[in-house]
C-alpha cells in the first residue's frame, strides 16, 4: 500500500512504474490544467480506458476537496475565541482554491490507479 502512494505522488504509470501519467514532472506546484498522456511510454498501458473514464476522478477531487475544507476547519478554529466563527470562511476558501490544481491531478491518478487490472 505504501508503495502504490509513492508511485501516484511520483506520477508513476500503475502498470510499469517507469513512465508518467501526467506531461508534468511536478504534479505540487503546477497551476495549470494537467495535460495527460495517452498511454505509457515505456509499456503501453493505456490510461484512458473509455470516453468519459476521468468523471468518476470529479467524484473523488470532490471528496479530497471536502476533507481538506474539515482539516482546514478542524486546524483553524482554535485560532479563533468562537466554535464557529465566520472569519474562517474566508481561510478554508483560500485553502480549497490552493490545492485544487494539486485536487485534479491527484484524484486522475488515483481514479487510474483504483481500476488498474491488478490479477496480472
Amino acid at each position: 500500500m505504501s508503495y502504490m502512494i509513492t508511485h501516484v505522488l511520483r506520477n508513476e504509470c500503475p502498470n510499469c512504474h517507469k513512465g508518467k501519467v501526467l506531461d508534468e514532472k511536478n504534479i505540487f506546484l503546477t497551476f495549470k490544467f494537467p495535460k495527460m498522456h495517452k498511454e505509457c511510454s515505456e509499456c503501453g498501458f493505456k490510461f484512458e480506458k473509455e470516453p468519459g473514464f476521468f468523471f468518476g476522478a470529479m467524484y473523488m477531487s470532490y471528496g479530497l476537496t471536502v476533507a481538506q475544507g474539515i482539516a482546514t476547519y478542524c486546524i483553524a478554529q482554535f485560532f479563533f475565541e468562537k466554535n464557529f466563527d465566520l472569519r474562517i470562511i474566508p481561510i478554508i476558501a483560500v485553502v480549497i482554491i490552493a490545492f485544487s490544481f494539486f485536487n485534479i491531478r491527484l484524484s486522475r491518478l488515483l481514479w487510474i490507479y483504483m481500476f488498474k487490472n491488478y490479477s496480472s
